[in-house]
């Protein structure tokens, strides 16, 4: 139970979903992920269950996180994201989300777990630390970056697996676009690393856009912007470096979402869905007017 807690205490997309740039930025330094594959039979009762846990979070000053579904890559898997500053800061969401659910519906949470379980095929939980340094076109206020996320609804991420002993020449190359790209304006692109989780070096580049129809508007393609022999030379780079790689679209669920009051606040309608069924209030009933006496 404690592994699925901290798992779903994450939500980049994050998915996500990037020095002196990184403080001015956001303190928070680590995307803690959690994938879930769910049985088909099941997915019913996972969103169920999973609407009951976003709501006693966003209800009762939980832990926040992101609930991404998968559009254009495996089927029926759920991924959540949380932001988190350091380490020491998973323990804190744990502890927060636990205290929100016994809050919320009180002895039935260790059950409440199980029965999620009983609905996933497999999962899995991963730890990746965010690089600014390596992203582009990220506004340098941080609620700009928080409303730009609160905006959209869909993330395409592309996994870079980097051929072993070559991370060095990757980040190089990341370097490399990413002063390509911001000689032009162009759509915020967030990268991020996997340090817990995964096997060999992956890197994830993630961008967010407010419908599938605003990836009709490509940026500046990157022959023109670094021109044809150093374009050559990064598609050389790119074969010397690169593993394999896998592109995925997402779209946001709010309703297994407990979004952070920044993201919130830029679509509070999209965000904060009505409550769940079930679910404890911390207002106590009115006592029943008793009965006036008769005249």
């Amino acid at each position: 139970m404690r592994r699925f807690t901290v798992a779903m205490s994450t939500a980049m997309a994050l998915a996500w979903l990037m020095a002196g740039v990184v403080k001015a930025q956001s303190p928070e330094n680590y995307l803690d992920v959690f994938i879930c594959k769910v049985k088909p039979e099941k997915r019913a009762d996972f969103d169920t269950l999973g609407k009951k846990i976003a709501d006693a979070n966003r209800r009762f000053k939980g832990d926040t996180f992101l609930a991404l579904e998968t559009d254009y890559g495996e089927q029926n898997t759920v991924m959540f994201v949380g932001q988190r500053e350091n380490y020491a800061s998973i323990d804190k969401a744990t502890t927060a989300m636990m205290a929100s659910m016994k809050e919320a519906y009180g002895p039935a949470v260790p059950q409440m777990f199980q029965d999620v379980n009983k609905c996933l095929i497999s999962s899995r939980t991963e730890l990746r630390r965010r690089r600014w340094d390596l992203s582009f076109n990220v506004p340098s206020d941080p609620a700009a970056v928080a409303k730009a996320l609160g905006e959209s609804r869909v993330l395409r991420t592309l996994a870079i697996h980097v051929r072993p002993g070559r991370t060095e020449e990757f980040e190089a190359q990341l370097k490399a676009l990413k002063a390509a790209r911001e000689k032009v304006a162009g759509p915020m692109t967030l990268i991020s690393e996997a340090v817990v989780g995964q096997q060999g070096a992956v890197f994830y580049v993630s961008a967010l856009r407010n419908s599938l129809a605003d990836f009709d508007n490509a940026p500046t393609p990157l022959r023109q912007l670094l021109g044809d022999s150093a374009y050559e030379q990064f598609q050389k780079s790119t074969a010397e470096n690169v593993l394999s790689s896998e592109t995925t679209m997402y779209h946001f669920l709010p309703e297994l979402s407990s979004a952070p009051k920044q993201v919130a606040d830029a679509a509070p309608e999209f965000w904060n869905p009505k409550p769940a069924a079930g679910s404890r209030s911390r207002t106590k009933p009115k006592p029943a007017e008793q009965p006036k006496p008769a005249q």
